[in-house]
Formats: C-alpha cells, structure tokens, sequence
C-alpha cells in the first residue's frame, strides 16, 4: 500500500508560508496537504463510525418513537473541554465559517464510500434563529451543508423551513426541557416536491435531539418524504 502524500502545488506551498495555517485542535502549524486539524490530533479524533450502520445505532436511537428517521450518523463523539470540542466551539463562537465548511467537506469525504447520501435528494441545514443569525453573522449548520454539498454535489435548501421562534440556548437544559424549548419553533415555508423526496437535515452537535424533532416535524405526515440526520458531533447524556 502506498503511504506517499498527496502532491503539493508551487502555489499552494508559497500560501501555506506566507499565510499559515493552524490545526483548530493544537494550534500547531499545518502542512500544505493537511486540513483542518494536523495528522496526530486527526488520528486521536474520537471518531462513532455511525455510518457504517446508519439504521441503528445510539444516535438513532434518540429518534426512535419521535419522528420517523431513515439513516442518522455524526462524525465525533462530543465531550465538552475534550481537545475534539475546540472544532465545535471554533466554528460557534470563533467567527469560524469557514470552518464549517472544511468539517462538511470531511464529513461528505469519509462518509461517501459508505453509501451514506445514496437515495439523498438535498440538505437541510437546522435554521439559526435571528438574533444569533445577527451576532455570529453565519449559521454554523448551513456552513456545514456546503461544505458537505461541495463534495457530494447536493443540493442545499436552506430556506424550506425557518425558525419562528428565537429560543433560549439549550445549553445546561435537560431533554425535557430542551423539547419544550423548541416546541413549535420551526415552520415550513416552501413547498415540498410532490413526488417525494429524501431530505437530509444537518447540524452541529446533536444531544437529546429535541431541535431536530421540532424542525424535521415541519416535515412529518407529508407523503413520500423520508428523512435523514448528519451531524458532527452527538453528546451522550448518559
């Protein structure tokens, strides 16, 4: 098996020197074929391999009796002050959307060769409400979309549904209380195909998954719609 890197532009080697890159884990620099984060806090990602059974694993099982689910995967098991969650918090509250793309474009990298997106019509990012939209200036799930589209080459519909209601963070709230917080926040607002489709939602970190049970039950009850959830971190409460 070969171990040789991937070939360098002259370009991309005269960028990498005058504007270096950082890993968004270490903060060490990067070298011009490394992305995101370097090869040794890469190799120590705590990585679910959720995709490799999409049906039923323990992220699944947070939708189970809510709403109907087809396939769920998340890149990262999420541990809050762990070196992983530098990625999330970055890309929340460091003014880092391009970061968000880079990890969609991770994502959409390691999750293709598992057929994950076979059967996918288009993204649905979670919609940020307003007031955050206007603080952090980008909604991280949309950023995230592109990024996964820029790969598998889906479409992204980032305004079929939209958030109704400005909620309160559910940072520090428990499953119950994250659920009422976002009950009836989302609201559909463009038509759905009516020959059905297969619509995969996308967000950041997924906890109780009380966020994405609101927004994907804009959708439930239309014929033919299936759904589908991909995010880049899942919390465990357990």
């Amino acid at each position: 098996m070969s171990t040789s890197l991937p070939k360098i532009s002259l370009w991309g080697r005269i960028v990498s020197l005058l504007a270096p890159r950082s890993c968004a884990v270490c903060g060490t620099r990067l070298e011009p074929h490394e992305d995101i984060v370097c090869a040794c806090c890469n190799l120590h990602l705590p990585r679910t391999n959720y995709a490799v059974d999409p049906y039923d694993n323990e992220m699944a099982q947070l939708f189970w009796g809510r709403v109907p689910v087809e396939r769920c995967a998340a890149l990262l098991h999420y541990q809050a002050a762990a070196p992983a969650s530098a990625l999330l918090y970055k890309l929340k509250y460091g003014n880092r959307p391009d970061l968000g793309i880079e990890l969609g474009r991770l994502m959409g990298k390691e999750l293709l060769p598992t057929g994950f997106f076979e059967g996918i019509d288009f993204i649905v990012p979670v919609p940020l409400a307003r007031q955050r939209m206007r603080q952090r200036g980008y909604n991280q799930s949309e950023m995230l979309a592109q990024g996964i589209a820029q790969v598998t080459g889906l479409k992204v519909k980032h305004r079929l549904i939209r958030r109704v209601v400005n909620t309160e963070t559910q940072t520090h709230k428990d499953r119950w209380a994250r659920t009422d917080n976002v009950n009836q926040a989302f609201k559909l607002v463009q038509r759905m195909p009516e020959t059905g489709c297969h619509v995969l939602f996308v967000d950041d970190v997924v906890t109780t998954g009380a966020t994405l049970c609101a927004c994907m039950g804009c959708l439930k009850g239309i014929p033919n719609v299936k759904m589908s959830v991909l995010s880049v971190g899942v919390a465990h409460t357990r």
